[in-house]
């Protein structure tokens, strides 16, 4: 009898990684999943899984800013799945020392241990911030890379570092560039949860910041399964590669509040708050992907559209008992 294979998830805590997890296991697969170290022993969002999905996950803390942590997680794993990352923009032009720390320093850790074991894939996340406003739509992965945050900065660095053990080492790395990802499990600091979460605790006038930005949301089950898409995929057609993963289609942010609204029944209007507001030249204004590379190599195509996963995603906020775990009267930074 055969042992399932073990893959093994950075960031496995989080938004993503959680549902990655999720999907691995239902998958087949038994995961290692480092946890952020932490006093409290808190697992973030994996406590949320069920128990016979849990039952197949080995959670450990670590930090990827410490490479020994990361030369453990990665030993006997089929493949690393490489999500940790700080992700906040507002924070990185607060503290750009620790976005370098973890998403540059820590993914050049992840890329060590991957070197030093011979793990027979890395699958790196990347951005598509790093694209900066889009100059051509929609956005191919030869679109220039233009950073316009301290974070998308970082994430590009960890990008080329990628890139360059692929083409030094021969490291078996491919890198998936998610576009705006949301679903159930989102922290406040994005959009959408920001909105469906301040609906949910009862408001009718909804806090945010530029209407104007246009962005390709994508249903979290939808972006799990292209890393699993480029986790299982014949190396020859994705090792060395960089993937967007996308819907090829935008909405401005004004216009999703009123999709919101619909999907909510709510009557909503918006008052703008200046603390959200991104200074002139950092903000991205035009996100759309072009994710034709991504399904030629591995078949991938969103399942869900805008709608759909709005409502899903209102049905999780909804819950008392998911309410509960938010500040939703609060700017999370």
């Amino acid at each position: 009898m055969t042992s399932a294979p073990l893959a093994a998830v950075t960031g496995a805590e989080g938004f993503i990684g959680s549902h990655l997890t999720e999907a691995l296991v239902a998958s087949g697969h038994r995961v290692r999943a480092m946890v952020q170290y932490n006093s409290f022993s808190s697992y973030g969002w994996l406590e949320s899984l069920a128990p016979d999905v849990l039952d197949q996950v080995d959670v450990v803390l670590g930090d990827v800013r410490d490479p020994g942590s990361v030369r453990a997680l990665a030993d006997g794993a089929e493949t690393v799945y490489h999500l940790a990352a700080l992700i906040a923009i507002p924070y990185s032009y607060q503290a750009p020392h620790s976005y370098v720390d973890t998403n540059v320093t820590g993914t050049l850790n992840v890329l060590e241990a991957i070197r030093a074991l011979g793990t027979p894939r890395l699958v790196h996340t990347s951005t598509s911030e790093t694209y900066g406003t889009a100059r051509t739509v929609p956005i191919t992965e030869d679109h220039p890379i233009n950073t316009q945050s301290p974070y998308a900065a970082s994430k590009a660095g960890g990008d080329r570092l990628a890139d360059s053990y692929h083409a030094s080492f021969g490291t078996p790395v491919v890198t998936l560039r998610p576009f705006n990802t949301y679903g159930p499990r989102q922290s406040m600091r994005a959009v959408i949860p920001t909105v469906i979460g301040q609906v949910a605790a009862g408001s009718r006038t909804i806090t945010l910041g530029d209407l104007r930005p246009t962005r390709d949301f994508t249903f979290v089950t939808d972006t799990v399964r292209a890393f699993l898409a480029v986790g299982t995929a014949p190396a020859d057609a994705v090792v060395g590669r960089t993937f967007n993963a996308g819907t090829g289609e935008e909405i401005s942010i004004g216009d999703l509040v009123r999709l919101i609204g619909k999907v909510m029944d709510a009557e909503l209007t918006v008052t703008e708050d200046e603390q959200r507001i991104r200074p002139a030249d950092s903000e991205v204004m035009r996100l759309i992907a072009d994710a034709t590379r991504l399904r030629e190599a591995t078949g991938w195509a969103p399942e869900h559209n805008l709608e759909s996963g709005l409502a899903a995603t209102a049905a999780f906020f909804r819950d008392p008992a998911n309410l509960a775990r938010y500040k939703t009267g609060v700017y999370n930074v």
